[in-house]
């Protein structure tokens, strides 16, 4: 049985052999942050852009970057190519966390001394086409439990799992979650939505993460054509849009056609998704070819 290579601590090890230790602060406190990296083809998807956020999350809990940009790609292409494919399609994504290591004993202030603990792993991709896509999603609306800062990438992720779960026990796929009447994300992907024709997206800040995908998805929009907006948008404009969208590094663009087990519009995709869909799948093939990054 094939037993992927992972990296820990300056270290490439089989999966079953990484272990840390059970003082790491990541394992008694979610003190750390984490990245997720898809690769198209072997080619990363906005790399610069990943490392762009993994620095501002660890800015915002006063933890150094314990690795240049320079070496933060070099393990991930490592561990790219010593983690072939065993499935179909040639697609992974890697998944990078850093913590603030072992403290000398269970503290809730930080520790004098610390060693980051910085663990990377590669999975693979399961291949999705635009017809799987199109049928789309079933999701619900819930009140937003989660902390004030949800543009940091935090390990810390039970809100967002009780959430998901809510959804789940709810037959829908993700949540949508509503902040004092407003949209602003899903439990794990970002949300756009289709109001009177324009497509929309609640603004970044830090009720909400700023997804790479998402920003991808406005960047090809506006190349394209297609009108977007970056604004706040209620519930209820939520409920009468004609079409809605999650967005996120392993589920790309995903339509939503039921919402709180109501058909959204004719509860079929719609034809921006159709538009953005093509666009997003002809870029991934640019990205494949080294002619995007």
């Amino acid at each position: 049985m094939y037993m992927s290579i992972v990296y820990l601590n300056g270290e490439y090890l089989p999966l079953d052999q990484a272990k840390i230790s059970v003082l790491d602060r990541g394992f008694l406190f979610a003190d750390g942050v984490y990245e997720v990296i898809p690769a198209y083809g072997g080619r990363l998807l906005r790399m610069q852009e990943h490392m762009q956020r993994l620095q501002n999350s660890l800015d915002a809990i006063r933890l150094e970057n314990p690795l240049s940009n320079e070496q933060w790609l070099e393990i991930t292409e490592k561990l790219l190519a010593d983690n072939p494919n065993t499935g179909p399609g040639e697609d992974k994504y890697v998944y990078l966390q850093v913590t603030r290591g072992v403290a000398a004993k269970r503290n809730h202030g930080f520790p004098d001394e610390v060693n980051q603990t910085v663990f990377m792993m590669v999975s693979e991709m399961v291949p999705v086409d635009k017809e799987e896509l199109r049928s789309g999603v079933a999701a619900i609306t819930l009140d937003d439990i989660r902390w004030k800062a949800c543009n940091v990438k935090s390990i810390s992720l039970l809100g967002n799992i009780l959430l998901r779960q809510q959804a789940h026990d709810n037959e829908a796929a993700e949540a949508i979650l509503i902040n004092d009447g407003l949209v602003t994300e899903g439990a794990a992907s970002n949300v756009f939505a289709v109001i009177n024709g324009m497509l929309v997206t609640a603004p970044t800040g830090s009720r909400l993460l700023p997804g790479i995908t998402r920003d991808l998805i406005i960047e090809l929009a506006a190349e394209n054509g297609v009108a977007y907006e970056e604004r706040d948008f209620t519930e209820e404009e939520l409920l009468s849009a004609s079409e809605i969208w999650f967005s996120s590094s392993t589920k790309e663009i995903m339509p939503v056609v039921l919402l709180n087990g109501k058909p959204v519009a004719n509860g079929q995709s719609g034809p921006i998704w159709e538009k953005m869909i093509d666009i997003y799948q002809a870029y991934k093939v640019k990205l494949r070819s080294g002619e995007s990054s």
